[in-house]
């Protein structure tokens, strides 16, 4: 069969030229398309080669909906027109070109954004029910659904830097401890379950407060099982606190009944205290982003140009790896867990694989952003796709198959300060436009 199609790039001449190609796919049935070779022009982009896909299966299904694709040749995503590419990764385009096409990885849908007061500097989508975020007007919010505000967290007399949903194997959707960060040098613990309350918004208050920090809590992170978290502060230090039974007296860290006046009511409360578990030393300046992936593993990422690796029983660090860069991002993710995402002080978004002996250099580098990294976001189905926000208001989406951001969400007017994947298949953001962002219908396959 012979296809002309629109998609090309180039004149007449270039478009008289054939390649052989068949396409293939791991998507179910209903977006496969016969096997037989094609021959198309080869000036085509991906998006006339999704034309040909989409031709092919609207004449096998009157009912498919035309939807975009993007294609990977020998594993690698197609940014070029066809014979380009040939030519540059030195592919014949004598013999029968294999061409797999996958779901292309863009958002389809924005919601209307959620306003908040002041700066909205944290995002959590861990939970598949709402959406956590951290705002500089000192106030936590959980958005059921990501549609209402239904719970506002009140204690903190500062601007909250870090939020996190502690998912430990007692969690559920609907019942869940929450621990939060701020300039005001302490981290906050909160109870949340929807089953006690049939009116919204609700006010939480914190049920245990932890001091410690000397300076503002840069972010926080949990472990696998959700008995501790981890925060690392603009005082250069980590500090690892037991959340495990926790809202009694007694339990493993040194804890002492406090009295506060409620702001709300006239009567008084008691409140617990607790103390860091231990406190990692390493860091010369901010420790700006922290991540407990494995139970014996923390990493961390800082101002003083570092990521490192703790070994959380000894307390001692493992790996140090300096990378030239302010740092205010880090997660983990990636083949087998393995891979480090981090970005800071320029607009690269650096990968390294520290599996590789004798070198330091990123395995990958993506520098598409025109202003400072940040948040990066490893997508948890995925080893190849992660997003990136930026001081640019842009977030971009991005596959380790291809230099090119996969999509480019610019919906921000101001600063990007938070990005996270929510539900597999959505991106929620915010920044210094006062937004909570929500967009969906990305398909990671």
């Amino acid at each position: 069969m012979d296809f002309g199609v629109a998609g090309g790039a180039g004149g007449s001449e270039e478009a008289a030229r054939r390649v052989r190609v068949r396409f293939t796919t791991k998507l179910g049935p209903p977006l496969r398309v016969p096997s037989a070779p094609l021959a198309v022009p080869s000036n085509l982009t991906r998006m006339g080669l999704s034309e040909i896909v989409n031709l092919l299966l609207e004449n096998a299904s009157a009912e498919h909906e035309t939807q975009p694709f993007d294609f990977l040749i020998d594993g690698e995503l197609v940014r070029l027109p066809l014979e380009e590419f040939l030519l540059a990764k030195g592919i014949s385009a004598e013999k029968v070109l294999e061409i797999e096409y996958i779901k292309a990885v863009a958002p389809r849908k924005q919601q209307d954004p959620r306003l908040h007061d002041d700066w909205v500097s944290s995002v959590d989508g861990s939970n598949p029910s709402y959406i956590l975020t951290g705002c500089y007007d000192g106030i936590a919010r959980l958005w059921k659904g990501g549609a209402a505000c239904t719970h506002v967290l009140v204690g903190h007399s500062g601007a909250i830097t870090s939020a996190h949903i502690i998912n430990g194997k007692d969690e559920s959707e609907n019942r869940f401890h929450i621990a939060t960060g701020s300039k005001d040098r302490t981290l906050r613990l909160w109870k949340f379950d929807d089953a006690e309350h049939l009116e919204h918004p609700v006010n939480i208050r914190e049920y245990k407060i932890l001091q410690g920090h000397t300076s503002s809590v840069q972010s926080i992170s949990s472990d696998p099982s959700g008995d501790m978290i981890c925060s690392g502060s603009w005082d250069s230090s980590i500090k690892l606190w037991d959340v495990k039974n926790s809202e009694v007296q007694g339990d493993t860290v040194s804890i002492k009944k406090r009295k506060l006046v409620s702001d709300t009511e006239n009567h008084v409360e008691s409140q617990l205290e607790g103390v860091a578990a231990s406190t990692l030393i390493g860091h010369s300046q901010s420790v700006s982003s922290i991540v407990w992936p494995e139970r014996k593993t923390i990493y961390s990422a800082s101002w003083d140009h570092s990521v490192r690796q703790w070994d959380v029983q000894t307390g001692q660090e493992t790996w140090n790896m300096a990378c030239g860069k302010v740092l205010n991002c880090l997660d983990i993710g990636g083949e087998s867990s393995a891979l480090i995402a981090a970005g800071g002080s320029d607009p690269i978004l650096r990968i390294w694989d520290p599996r590789k002996p004798g070198t330091l250099a990123p395995v990958f580098q993506f520098s598409s952003h025109s202003s400072w990294i940040s948040a990066c976001k490893w997508h948890c189905k995925s080893w190849f796709h992660l997003l990136s926000a930026s001081y640019d208001g842009k977030v971009m989406l991005w596959d380790l198959r291809t230099a090119w951001p996969l999509a480019i969400i610019d919906s921000h007017k101001e600063k990007v300060l938070c990005a996270d994947w929510w539900k597999n298949d959505s991106v929620i953001s915010g920044g210094a436009d006062s937004k909570l962002l929500i967009c969906s219908g990305v398909s990671i396959q």
